[in-house]
């Protein structure tokens, strides 16, 4: 099986939940031959019921009543139609994290409410990235969960990338601060620091990432160079009150969803672009490092839509 199949085997295991709730419900939905504005009703009421978000749903069927209202249409026809448009919405944000920037390291800073997959998948850009030469120091700043540090630990032991800790409730701006230093001495590529995400005391998290940015800044004004907003997919509508917490707090850059393989509610990712207009830079369909992968438009559209 080759590497492109088995990653799209995957891709359609973790959004089954949701294709088949899509493919149901579409087979219930276009029972006429003719598009009507009931049919239309009802596509636009189950693509919200999606995740796909009420002004993205209200423009597709909207979008499709213009080509083929009072005309003849099938399924397939509606699946192909959804599929082509969803992969228009997505297309610029399916975007590689660039690591090419000219300041050495280039520092990104992850956030994400507990729970998110955050620490995990700090781990897995770490060691991808490791693995392709970059040179990775990591810096674990969730200082006050200490299943946090050493899950981090552990990714670092397994491989071989050195890590920065404090003690537990340890200031994180300093930590983060000694990090850059010594990522600094050591001439790395990429600093990746880990923070918390404590988001029901959401002054005093505002408070730390503000003060994190602003010492890391005395010794880099232009770090950190991106910010990953970690997405947990199960969450469904309540990721957008997550994005526009984060993306007010800290300036997000890109975002990473994971735990599609265990969701009903993957149209979110195609809510979320529509609405954030945000790079998404990875997804996650499972707990193996290869189960995060690069984001593709066609690909997720298809998938979410049953089309082979």
């Amino acid at each position: 099986m080759s590497e492109k199949v088995s990653w799209w085997s995957r891709l359609k295991g973790g959004l089954k939940k949701t294709s088949t709730k899509l493919e149901d419900g579409l087979k219930n939905v276009f029972v006429r031959k003719k598009l009507d504005q009931e049919t239309l009703d009802e596509l636009e009421e189950l693509l919200i019921l999606s995740d796909i978000g009420v002004e993205t749903a209200a423009n597709l069927t909207q979008a499709l009543s213009q080509e083929k209202m009072d005309k003849d249409i099938t399924l397939d026809e509606v699946k192909e139609f959804l599929a082509h448009r969803i992969t228009d919405i997505l297309t610029p944000y399916a975007a590689d994290l660039n690591i090419s920037s000219p300041q050495k390291p280039h520092v990104i800073l992850v956030v994400g409410v507990n729970g998110s997959g955050k620490t995990t998948t700090i781990g897995k850009l770490a060691k991808r990235w490791h693995d392709s030469g970059y040179k990775v120091r990591l810096a674990a700043c969730d200082t006050f969960r200490a299943a946090a540090v050493e899950q981090l630990q552990v990714w670092s032991n397994r491989a071989g990338i050195p890590i920065s800790t404090g003690k537990a409730n340890a200031d994180s701006a300093g930590l983060a601060y000694e990090a850059l230093q010594q990522a600094k001495a050591e001439s790395s590529d990429i600093l990746i620091i880990d923070t918390a995400g404590r988001l029901q005391n959401k002054s005093g998290l505002i408070d730390e990432l503000k003060k994190l940015k602003r010492v890391i800044q005395k010794l880099d004004a232009s770090a950190p160079h991106s910010v990953l907003l970690v997405l947990d997919a199960t969450t469904g509508q309540n990721a957008h009150a997550q994005v526009q917490v984060f993306k007010e707090m800290v300036g997000v850059t890109g975002l990473i969803v994971t735990k599609l393989d265990g969701t009903a509610k993957g149209g979110v990712v195609v809510s979320i672009c529509d609405k954030f207009k945000l790079p998404i830079h990875a997804i996650g369909v499972g707990e193996s490092i290869d189960d995060l992968r690069p984001f593709t438009a066609s690909d997720f559209a298809r998938t979410l839509l049953s089309i082979d």
